[in-house]
């Protein structure tokens, strides 16, 4: 009523802009609940191995993908990252990957065929990378390493993701690691206005932090 009144139109108006609005992503409302302006910004947590499969649909978002490519290929340059043979046979995998139908990042993954072929046979449009690798391939990645940086987005990564052209937007690269062996190269690129990295650190003066043993044993006796 309050939008009725301000805009002096009808409520048949306000309701089709609300539901237009909700469609789009931009508005959350339900039965019993005032319409909001979404939160449309993903958060990503850094020093755990994460899915952004799983971190979209954590943010409240609904998520699918794109699939640009999956096949098999050699690539020398990510085979060296990786330890391996120019040569060596890799399954490589291509997605816009979209948060409740707006392009959030594309992402590109190349994982050696000898563990990932049975990939090819995925559909990607709604699972993550990790679930298949997991399900068709019995490989639960261990752990590894990524960096993260920002970049000004080549003209076709403006389109493809549509950002704006006052935007920038993050790069990460990643090494999976199975047992300690490299076995996953991604390279993506995250829309900078739609998605922020968290971190929750700890003082590296251990001395100055922690709290001894002997120290704790001796606290809990004077709490009592």
């Amino acid at each position: 009523m309050a939008l009725v009144q301000e805009y002096a139109v009808s409520r048949h108006t306000v309701r089709e802009a609300l539901r237009r609005l909700r469609e789009s992503g931009l508005v959350d409302a339900a039965r019993g609940r005032a319409p909001k302006v979404a939160d449309s910004e993903i958060t990503q947590p850094q020093g755990a191995l994460y899915s952004l499969f799983s971190s979209v649909e954590a943010s409240g978002h609904h998520q699918r993908s794109i699939v640009r490519t999956l096949d098999a290929r050699a690539d020398g340059t990510v085979a060296f990252r990786l330890g391996l043979e120019e040569s060596t046979p890799l399954i490589y995998l291509e997605r816009i990957r979209l948060a409740d139908e707006t392009p959030l990042a594309m992402d590109r993954v190349w994982i050696p065929a000898r563990i990932a072929a049975p990939l090819l046979d995925a559909d990607f449009t709604q699972t993550s990378l990790y679930r298949e690798l997991d399900r068709r391939c019995d490989v639960r990645l261990t752990g590894g390493h990524e960096e993260a940086r920002a970049v000004i987005p080549t003209a076709a990564e403006r389109v493809l993701l549509e950002i704006p052209d006052s935007s920038a937007a993050l790069a990460i690269d990643r090494v999976g690691e199975l047992r300690g062996q490299p076995v996953e190269w991604r390279q993506t690129v995250v829309r900078g206005d739609r998605f922020n990295l968290h971190t929750d650190f700890t003082s590296s003066d251990r001395v100055a932090m922690t709290v001894s043993d002997r120290q704790y044993a001796s606290l809990q006796r004077e709490s009592r």
